[in-house]
């Protein structure tokens, strides 16, 4: 009887981890509601400068131009929220960061962008919402405009990264492509201060958020994470 509970135990527990696995490469935005919050309302599971980030009424924001990260490390995940910006606002999502202090080199940034403001208009493809700053251009911009809320879903498993924005799935990177600090793997230049490359960078690190930059704030809500 025992070994017939432990059998079923196991069928079950195999069952529900292949329901909780997700679809890659994803179709749809997942249903978060039951996920871990990737921050916790009174901000005590994140390191951030005292003062910076703040949360009303559920939504996070912060006044400077400064991350709020995760104390946690995190490998294979999926991070869904909202974010909704102001004109020209700059900002992103940066994963698998083993340095927060010199988090430019040493992580991937997912980057949010006001799309069409006037400060963007001459910016690199790379530069795009929902790209991958600096080496990957999204395959199309999907971003509202300022004052509408956007739904983001980043998916990272190995060195697979998919980026959804507003339903559609426009951002597909295989790190391990990425060999060369200098170029992208289409020829076209990286950033010099961007100078590690992809394929190099471990694939387990802290998540941040990225503040108030280039004089526009950013906001975020509903930001919860199920690790894969």
């Amino acid at each position: 009887m025992k070994r017939h509970i432990w059998i079923i135990a196991a069928l079950l527990s195999v069952s529900t981890a292949m329901a909780a696995a997700p679809e890659l490469p994803p179709k749809a935005h997942p249903d978060s509601s039951a996920w871990d919050l990737l921050f916790t309302g009174d901000l005590s599971n994140a390191d951030f400068s005292k003062g910076i980030w703040f949360v009303t009424n559920g939504t996070l924001t912060a006044s400077e131009d400064q991350c709020i990260w995760t104390r946690k490390d995190y490998s294979d995940f999926v991070l869904d929220l909202e974010f909704n910006l102001e004109t020209n606002a700059n900002s992103g999502i940066v994963i698998h960061c083993t340095d927060p202090k010199k988090w430019i080199p040493n992580s991937i940034e997912i980057q949010i962008l006001d799309d069409n403001g006037s400060k963007w208009t001459t910016a690199a493809p790379t530069w795009r919402c929902a790209g991958i700053f600096g080496h990957l251009a999204p395959a199309q911009s999907a971003v509202k405009k300022p004052g509408d809320w956007n739904r983001m879903t980043v998916t990272c498993k190995d060195k697979m990264i998919y980026v959804m924005l507003n339903g559609e799935l426009v951002t597909t990177m295989d790190r391990s492509k990425w060999t060369d600090g200098r170029k992208n793997p289409d020829g076209s230049t990286i950033p010099n201060w961007m100078p590690t490359p992809f394929a190099k960078l471990p694939t387990k690190g802290k998540i941040g958020l990225q503040g108030k930059h280039a004089g526009a704030s950013i906001f975020f809500r509903n930001i919860r994470i199920q690790k894969l």
